[in-house]
């Protein structure tokens, strides 16, 4: 079951695009603003809404940390946002001066990809906010992209209709042309990666367009054939166009947004209709998945953002759970300390250790400890206190640490079960968890 929670009314035209942080929610309008909502009650924050583009703003995304906001508009800039303070960090201008359509960074947030409406893409060096690469499809507007989760690869769509995949040198790997005959709308690579019956790297991408079709393609990087796109699924559950699509954290789930004024919410595996839902007055052109709660935001021209709850287990469906997952249960805590039972602001730096340890950042673990990081110290850290006083230099690690940390701050206290086989949407015992590697991918490709 899915209920509408909550209908958000703060924008005074069209709602272009919605993304959720572990603690945010941004929407973004063609009133050339952008609206930023507390993701456990979805009050809007003190510097909200954020002012500082000339025109409509057409889409926009949290880097992974969720310390920034880009966002970008016909005025031909991409914005980055401080979500600490509401203040403009860097004004990007794209090559060319094009209106840019689409924005996304890479999973580390190392990297910011945009799209211009007359068929360019820049790749920008998020650390030092300088342009790396460009990149065009000729006589076309990028209107979508997408990176892979190794982070070593993105896609576009464009307004013709095809999908290309790019390295991070601009070289264009592959095109899959009339993709959507009509033109792409939206795409999107689900969070995990796979690995194909001959061993070789895989990823599942959703796409639609104006075709009124979701497809589903499985991206596979062969390392003597280069890259072969397969079409695994095409959904039809929608009678319109559609106008954006968007996976959930656990990759188990996809939503659409449809000119119908639908959402349509699938398994995403096999492309099995679960909803849909009808509650907005016009084309539904956002929609996105919490990373922390079983919840949905979706746009629409109707000027509203509605926030949907996922009720039951369907994305769990199927699943059994593994011996070693059932013993840790039957002991009432994670294996390594059990301190999730208590408050984090309760934990000893021990218990701090075992965390970073469980959470993949023995990278950091010597500098919290010189530091004698507690509970209650953890909770406190900043972006800015890990780079001054913890001396991690890396941005990308910076933000892991961040990310983890806002996720505690979003979780409720433990009722035992271990986290990480818990689904992230229905937050019901998952049966038979994947687990995608969480290092980036060295990929060789020919030359």
């Amino acid at each position: 079951m899915v209920s509408l929670i909550c209908t958000l009314q703060s924008h005074q035209d069209d709602v272009n695009c919605c993304a959720f942080s572990g603690a945010l929610l941004a929407t973004c309008s063609a009133d050339k603003s952008i609206c930023v909502y507390s993701a456990r009650d979805f009050s809007e924050l003190p510097f909200s809404p954020l002012s500082g583009h000339g025109y409509g703003v057409h889409c926009c995304c949290f880097s992974a940390c969720g310390q920034y906001l880009a966002s970008c508009s016909t005025d031909a800039t991409t914005v980055v946002w401080s979500m600490d303070t509401g203040e403009i960090e860097a004004v990007l201008e794209h090559p060319g001066r094009s209106p840019v359509r689409v924005c996304a960074f890479s999973p580390d947030s190392s990297f910011l990809v945009s799209g211009g409406s007359d068929g360019t893409i820049a790749l920008w060096d998020f650390t030092s906010r300088t342009l790396r690469r460009t990149g065009a499809v000729t006589d076309t507007s990028i209107v979508a992209c997408s990176f892979t989760p190794c982070g070593q690869l993105f896609i576009t769509g464009s307004t013709y209709g095809d999908l290309r995949l790019w390295d991070l040198n601009m070289n264009h790997l592959h095109a899959e042309k009339n993709a959507h005959d009509l033109g792409v709308s939206c795409c999107q690579f689900a969070p995990q990666i796979m690995k194909g019956t001959d061993g070789c790297v895989q990823f599942r991408l959703a796409s639609c367009g104006q075709d009124s079709l979701v497809k589903i393609w499985i991206v596979s990087l062969l390392s003597a054939a280069g890259i072969k796109m397969q079409l695994a699924h095409t959904l039809t559950g929608q009678s319109a166009p559609i106008l954006s699509c968007a996976y959930s954290a656990d990759g188990q789930m996809l939503v659409s947004g449809s000119v119908d004024k639908t959402v349509t919410v699938y398994q995403a595996n096999e492309g099995v209709l679960l909803y849909t839902l009808n509650q907005h007055d016009r084309y539904v052109t956002a929609c996105a998945f919490s990373p922390m709660a079983p919840l949905i935001a979706t746009g629409s021209m109707d000027k509203t953002v509605n926030i949907w709850r996922v009720e039951d287990g369907s994305g769990a469906q199927g699943k059994s759970l593994p011996d070693e997952a059932a013993s840790v249960l039957s002991s009432g805590g994670r294996k390594s300390s059990g301190h999730s039972r208590l408050m984090v602001s309760e934990w000893s730096e021990e218990d701090v250790l075992a965390w970073l340890r469980e959470e993949g950042l023995e990278a950091v673990i010597d500098m919290f400890k010189s530091n004698n990081i507690d509970g209650e110290e953890l909770l406190s850290l900043t972006k800015e206190t890990l780079s001054s006083e913890l001396h991690i230099e890396s941005l990308g690690l910076r933000c892991k640490v961040m990310k983890k940390i806002e996720e505690l701050k979003m979780a409720p206290v433990s009722n035992g079960t271990p986290d990480e086989y818990l689904c992230p949407i229905t937050r019901e015992i998952m049966k038979d968890p994947v687990i995608a590697a969480g290092e980036c991918l060295r990929v060789c490709l020919p030359a």
